[in-house]
């Protein structure tokens, strides 16, 4: 499933072609992709202006005018493409990925852009609410911060940490503690700070909720490893590529994820990446320097 720097650089890449757009019309070629899409979804979007792009976690936001928003989770393997458009000098113009048979959703635009969401398994899904209820939606009111964001300090960390008894790993992927991070990023954070996986989270405050280093070092490299994935594009493994077809090339950074019995990169360290299982997820560490 794409991760927060492939839903970034999807957004990323549909933000010029979209933002300042209205939405002439809307082909809907099937009434649901996991969910039943909201109701009249066409008719609704038809005419809308979209006033920009965002992301919340793993959703993309098309914010439109009179203060609504499309919400869009691409699921395992929802991509958009872009077709049909010349924006400031430069061709947009890119062959759809996918078979065309799973194109879903077409969005034509003012433009002449042609937006269109392909989903092969149909794990991806879209919704419509009003900006104000963002906040208070099912799908975003448990979310905590953005990785990104200011929000994410090591005091933040720390208190969230106090008294967990999970293991690091858990308590990193948790949604309700940071929004949007996932599997490979967190394998690469901790690979990153030297700590082990299965670490107690509530090692990385003291007891009364204050932050160590290791969490100080853990907000560093959370920040630095999804900057530096962002700006590769992310990383494609199996269906993902980028809104322009390419893809992310961040995979050929991995120091830990995917490298099972490789030697560890980190200078100084013989040891061997090793592949254990935490809650029906793969895990890679080096167990010599993580600790």
């Amino acid at each position: 499933m794409p991760e927060l720097p492939e839903v970034e650089t999807v957004m990323r890449g549909l933000s010029p072609v979209m933002t300042g757009a209205r939405i002439l019309h809307v082909e809907q070629r099937r009434p649901d992709l996991r969910f039943p899409l909201p109701e009249r979804m066409p008719e609704r979007l038809k005419g809308r202006r979209i006033e920009a792009m965002g992301r919340r976690a793993k959703y993309i936001l098309v914010h439109l005018d009179q203060a609504e928003i499309l919400t869009v989770h691409l699921g395992m393997t929802g991509r958009f493409t872009i077709g049909g458009a010349v924006i400031g000098g430069n061709s947009m113009t890119h062959a759809a990925g996918g078979d065309r048979a799973h194109d879903h959703i077409v969005l034509h635009l003012s433009n002449g852009a042609i937006i269109t969401f392909n989903d092969a398994r149909r794990f991806g899904y879209m919704d419509m609410l009003a900006a104000d209820d963002l906040a208070t939606h099912k799908h975003f009111r448990d979310l905590g911060v953005e990785p990104l964001s200011d929000d994410l300090t090591a005091d933040y960390l720390a208190a969230c940490a106090r008294d967990r008894r999970v293991d690091l790993k858990a308590f990193l992927l948790d949604q309700h503690v940071i929004a949007g991070l996932g599997n490979i990023y967190v394998c690469e954070v901790l690979w990153r700070v030297g700590l082990k996986p299965v670490r107690q989270a509530d090692t990385i405050c003291t007891r009364s909720g204050l932050p160590n280093d290791r969490a100080r070092a853990l907000v560093t490299h959370v920040r630095a490893v999804l900057g530096e994935a962002i700006a590769a594009g992310g990383s494609s493994l199996r269906d993902y590529v980028q809104a322009s077809g390419e893809l992310g090339y961040f995979q050929k950074a991995h120091t830990v994820y995917d490298r099972e019995h490789e030697r560890c990169l980190r200078e100084g360290c013989a040891g061997i990446i090793r592949r254990i299982v935490q809650s029906g997820r793969s895990t890679f560490h080096c167990p010599r320097c993580q600790r």
